[in-house]
């Protein structure tokens, strides 16, 4: 066995050294690589745009491709699908423990989301892509991410004038001349303080019942035993829904420049909401009346539980609900199916809110 590995060796080693340009010019084996062949395989694209091939694309259109070719895995609005990769938002969440690391939050350069969309996708069907439909597609990828207006062309000629929020967020890695002192210094493994004292215990939870013959404890037990939050979180919905009841909650005048700002903002949500004469539901109900109106009460569209279950508790679509449910929709409304990660801006909810209030149930 060893005698044969030694062989297989050997043969590996004498095919490298046979291959490379010092033995194939000696033993006139194989040619040196045309320009053409080389620039096949060139194909990648720098931070300074060195390599984008001339081309463009529009948000508008890159909204129909990445519907069609993207969302099946990241959403209509790059807010994932399952375990796939999250695309948009996560903003100011990289000093957390558990960062949401997209392209509009993390990603230094606009080239790496380039050329990896370039590469790489569609999954399974890499580099089907036409140029100008990848630069359309990462267009419409900066614009959920609310880094370019939604009348934005992304073309090789103003890409280096996209400014990626994070570009400033990494350092070069000088870990081969510079060591942290926190790596090389001597641990500290006795007598490391003064004094030590116990500033705060953790919360009892009392998750484990006493009588280990009971597999669970009853269910006015387990509703006394509700987190504090879940308590607050309900009786918040509540209060809010008798504080304004629906027959009492007043549209204010607005401002037609505020209505025109909202009308543009309301493209992000049109994909799935419609609003208007002759307005249908989509995949989101239709949001005629919704200003003043009972929450899930939509005729002939199937809410989700959640949002059945905090309607039941009375949640009126008011101005402050709105507002709180279009910044996060998710964490308004825990377990909501709408998957729109939410307008950042709160010039663009109250926008969104003014133009919505135009239209009649």
């Amino acid at each position: 066995m060893s005698k044969f590995r030694n062989l297989v060796v050997g043969s590996a080693l004498a095919s490298a050294l046979i291959a490379s340009p010092a033995f194939a010019e000696k033993f006139g084996l194989g040619r040196p690589a045309a320009p053409e062949e080389i620039a096949a395989w060139d194909v990648d694209v720098r931070p300074d745009g060195l390599g984008l091939p001339p081309g463009s694309g529009s948000v508008e259109d890159g909204e129909m491709m990445f519907s069609e070719k993207c969302a099946a895995c990241h959403g209509e609005f790059g807010e994932a699908v399952g375990r796939w990769p999250v695309l948009a938002g996560g903003f100011d969440t990289l000093d957390r423990a558990d960062p949401v690391k997209t392209v509009g939050s993390y990603w230094p350069y606009l080239s790496t989301v380039w050329d990896y969309v370039h590469r790489s996708m569609p999954f399974g069907n890499a580099q089907s892509l036409e140029t100008d439909e990848v630069y359309a597609i990462v267009a419409y990828i900066l614009y959920v991410n609310d880094l370019v207006e939604d009348d934005f062309v992304l073309s090789n000629e103003n890409f280096l004038e996209v400014e990626m929020p994070n570009a400033g967020g990494f350092i070069e890695d000088d870990r081969d001349t510079l060591e942290l002192a926190e790596f090389v210094r001597e641990p500290c493994m006795e007598n490391c303080k003064e004094t030590v004292e116990i500033t705060m215990h953790a919360t009892v939870l009392d998750v484990t019942p006493d009588d280990q013959t009971d597999d669970a404890a009853p269910a006015e037990e387990a509703a006394a035993e509700a987190p504090a939050e879940e308590l607050v979180a309900e009786a918040t919905v509540e209060e809010t829904a008798e504080e304004v009841p629906a027959d009492e909650v007043a549209v204010a005048e607005v401002d037609p420049a505020l209505v025109e700002a909202g009308e543009k903002a309301f493209k992000k949500c049109a994909a799935c909401h419609k609003v208007g004469e002759g307005a249908k539901n989509a995949v989101g109900p239709v949001l005629n009346g919704i200003v003043g109106r009972a929450a899930a009460t939509v005729d002939g569209f199937r809410y989700s539980p959640a949002l059945a279950d905090a309607a039941s508790g009375g949640l009126v679509w008011n101005a402050e609900t709105l507002g709180a449910f279009l910044a996060d929709p998710r964490g308004y409304v825990p377990k909501t199916k709408m998957t729109f990660a939410g307008l950042k801006k709160q010039d663009e909810i109250d926008a969104v809110i003014a133009y919505l209030s135009t239209f009649g149930g």
